[in-house]
Order: C-alpha cells, then sequence, then structure tokens
C-alpha cells in the first residue's frame, strides 16, 4: 500500500462522509409525511431518493466492488430508476423513512469496510483511482440536487436555510470575443469523469461572441414585458405549440406584483433580485429570449471552450479560472446559498477571457442534442447516458447553486427535456463572430 493510495482512501471516505450528511439535511428536515408524500409528478418522494442511494451505493460498492452478499436484494427493482417512471414511485411498497435510514446506514458500513480492504488503486478499470467510490460520491451528490429541486416545489412552510450569496463588487455586463480555432474537449485525464465526457478529442470552433454573464432576471423580465410570450415570432414551432400548451407566461415560481415581480424560493416569497440570472427557464424559453434578443444559445462546444481554453498556451484547463478545485471564492456550488449570486460575484472564477459565472449558480441551455463524442464507450453501463443520446434531450453545462463541486468540472455534461424548468436553470447569449 503506497502513500498515493492510503490518501485516495481518505479523500474517498471523507467525500462519502460529507455527502451523506447533505443528504441526511435534506431529509431530516421535514417530517416523515413529507418524505412519503410526492410534491410532484416530476419528482420522486424524497424517501425513494434517499433508499435509491443507498440500493446504487449496494449494488457497486458492496456486492460488485466487495464481492459481498446483498442486503437487500428483494427490493432491488424498487429502486430502480428504469423499472418506474417518477410519478409512480409513491404507490410502490417503498421502505418506511426508518427502515430507509437503517437500510442506508447499513449499507454506508459495509462499503468503509469495502474502502479499507478492497484493491482501489488498479487492477479492474472499474476500481483504478477509485473511479467506483467516485461514481457512487458523484451519484448520491446528483441526488442531492434532485432533493433540493423536490424541496423548491414542496408546499409549506420553510425548512431550508442558508446564507445570501455574495455580492458582486461590480456589475458584469457585455460579451468577448472567443477566436476561432481547435481546443481539445472531453478529457481522458480526470480521474472520475464519467463516461460521456470522453474521450478526449480536438473540435475546431469558429469565432464567436458569448455574453460575459448568464441572462438576469432583469433581462429576461423587459422579454416578458415586451410581449415575448405572447409573440410566435421569436418562438420555434415545437417551442410555441409548448408554451401554449403548457401555459407559460413567466419563468416557475414567479409572480406578478404590481408592475414588478416577486418569487418563491423555498417556501418564501420575495421580490426577484434584478442582478441574479434568471433560473427555472425552460430550453424553449431560453430559445425564445435568444432570438428576441438577437442572439442565439451556445452550442456545447462553444460553452465548453469559452470556459476551459486558456488563448495563453491553447491547453484546456479543468475550470474557467485554471486547474485547482473549486473553493467558495470561485464559485456558488453545493448549496451552501440557496439562489443565483449576482452576475460579478465571483471574480476569481471568470475565465481569462473574462466570461464569469460558468460553473456554478445556474445550469446553462446550449443548442445542442446529447450524444455520444467521437469514440464513446459505455462505461460502467449503459443506462448512465447510451440510452439517452438523440434529439429528444438537451445540454446543460456548468453546474447550480445546488450541484456539488465533485459534478462541476469543466468537462461534466447534464441533460433533460427542452420543456424541463424544475431545475435550476438559466443560459446565456452567444453569436456568431
Amino acid at each position: 500500500m503506497t502513500i498515493e493510495t492510503d490518501r485516495l482512501r481518505e479523500r474517498v471516505a471523507a467525500e462519502l462522509l460529507r455527502t451523506r450528511d447533505r443528504t441526511a439535511l435534506l431529509t431530516e428536515a421535514v417530517d416523515d409525511g413529507d418524505l412519503i408524500r410526492q410534491h410532484s409528478p416530476l419528482m420522486s418522494p424524497l424517501v425513494w431518493d434517499l433508499a435509491h442511494v443507498g440500493s446504487q451505493e449496494e449494488l457497486w460498492l458492496v456486492r460488485d466492488v466487495g464481492g459481498r452478499d446483498p442486503l437487500r436484494p428483494d427490493i432491488d427493482e424498487l429502486y430502480d430508476a428504469f423499472k418506474h417512471a417518477r410519478r409512480d414511485r409513491v404507490a410502490l411498497p417503498l421502505l418506511t423513512p426508518a427502515e430507509a435510514r437503517r437500510y442506508v446506514a447499513e449499507v454506508r458500513d459495509k462499503a468503509l469496510d469495502v474502502l479499507d480492504r478492497a484493491r482501489i488503486d488498479g487492477g479492474r478499470r472499474l476500481v483504478t483511482d477509485g473511479f467506483a467510490f467516485g461514481m457512487i460520491i458523484q451519484h448520491e451528490q446528483q441526488h442531492a440536487e434532485t432533493m433540493l429541486a423536490t424541496h423548491q416545489l414542496r408546499v409549506g412552510a420553510p425548512v431550508l436555510t442558508a446564507p445570501e450569496p455574495p455580492a458582486a463588487p461590480s456589475f458584469v455586463g457585455g460579451e468577448v470575443l472567443v477566436p476561432g480555432g481547435p481546443f481539445t474537449m472531453g478529457t481522458d485525464t480526470e480521474p472520475w469523469a464519467l463516461d460521456n465526457e470522453r474521450p478526449a478529442h480536438q473540435v475546431q470552433v469558429p469565432a464567436f461572441h458569448i455574453d460575459r454573464a448568464a441572462v438576469t432576471n432583469a433581462e429576461y423580465a423587459a422579454f416578458i414585458d415586451a410581449g415575448g410570450y405572447d409573440d410566435p415570432r421569436w418562438w420555434s414551432a415545437a417551442g410555441w405549440e409548448h408554451r401554449q400548451t403548457a401555459g407559460l407566461v413567466a419563468p416557475a415560481h414567479w409572480q406578478r406584483d404590481g408592475d414588478g415581480w416577486v418569487a418563491t424560493t423555498f417556501g418564501r416569497t420575495a421580490p426577484v433580485v434584478r442582478e441574479e440570472p434568471v433560473v427555472h427557464v425552460c430550453f424553449w424559453e431560453a430559445e425564445a429570449y435568444a432570438k428576441w434578443a438577437g442572439k442565439r444559445l451556445p452550442t456545447e462546444a462553444e460553452w465548453e471552450k469559452a470556459a476551459r481554453w486558456d488563448p495563453a498556451t491553447g491547453r484546456s484547463r479543468r475550470f474557467p479560472w485554471g486547474d485547482e478545485t473549486p473553493e467558495p471564492r470561485h464559485a456558488n456550488l453545493g448549496q451552501q446559498h440557496l439562489r443565483p449570486a449576482p452576475a460579478g460575484a465571483y471574480p476569481a472564477g471568470a475565465s481569462p477571457l473574462g466570461v464569469h459565472q460558468l460553473i456554478g449558480d445556474v445550469w446553462e441551455w446550449t443548442s445542442s442534442d446529447f450524444h455520444g463524442y467521437p469514440g464513446f464507450s459505455a462505461f460502467p453501463y449503459r443506462e448512465y447516458s447510451e440510452v439517452f443520446f438523440g434529439p429528444d434531450y438537451k445540454v446543460l453545462r456548468g453546474g447550480s447553486f445546488g450541484t456539488d463541486h465533485n459534478a462541476a468540472r469543466g468537462t461534466f455534461r447534464n441533460w433533460d427535456y427542452p420543456i424541463r424548468r424544475q431545475i435550476f436553470s438559466g443560459f446565456r447569449l452567444a453569436r456568431t463572430a
């Protein structure tokens, strides 16, 4: 056993603990009635998410990596995300909150024992660099963001609190030119990168302009006030059909208040903050706004080049600010704040070209469909991403205030249906140079 392996085990153990603390906070903030209730047909009951993260941890760490006997093979199908749609999960014979907590605790004890004993520094690809553990850590962190979205849809007294996001030293606006040319997209070196982020490959991107900040509440309100939701000129055919069918008139959770707007955030209603990025808009809304503004959404390749390309060296960084793991000064991540921060609030996280807050705050819609990169190979199972490839899903990038830093790499890819807006989604604009 090497010093590097010891450090990796310590890191994995610390991340498992930190991640479980967030899961516990999100599930212990409400009573059992709220845990088993379905707050929206778009979301699972919180108690399903809780047991599901334990089930995945058992399948991959306890059974596969550890070779241990199953704890609860009888519940495998209940917590298989592909067996039951979210809207149907509330009717399943799920574990009770008390049973779910006991189950995830027992799984965690066994997983930590596996961590102490299993080889994690080579051999099987699944365990090289602790990948299986990193995959499970990120999986639970992704469900923490999903559970946070469920909390946003929950009706009742507020139960979550967090400090206000930092103020911006100065407002950031305008756009920057990203020169044309090749850059390396994706990764071969990030040890916990998931299959759809691989392999690294060179992409030729023509010159383009991209906004220095995401579209703000004030800017989006101007679109509404200009009749943007009532004018089909700005909407694609599919977008206009959805706007009419869904009755969209403003971002989710916004309500009129005289001449202005208020928004309800985790049970608290307050005026929208003009300088903060707009959040809870779907792809069709983002696309319509972009056309109204005389611009467009960036492609996924443009977004990643703006976030990673270093004009001084030509190399692709891990993050806009460099290769350093995100710290609180860089980005609004990890549910440390419960809403986006104003444009310009994280100058330390800006890219060399001066593009701000590409990581954190809001997931940013791109114009790209979700596909595998050239040379893509599913690992360790097709259902993580390959089954979603195709024109039905649009790619989002950058992470939100609800995203953990482990799932906010410059290469990390999120995807969802273009109608979805319960997620913490916003956007920024681009235009061809």
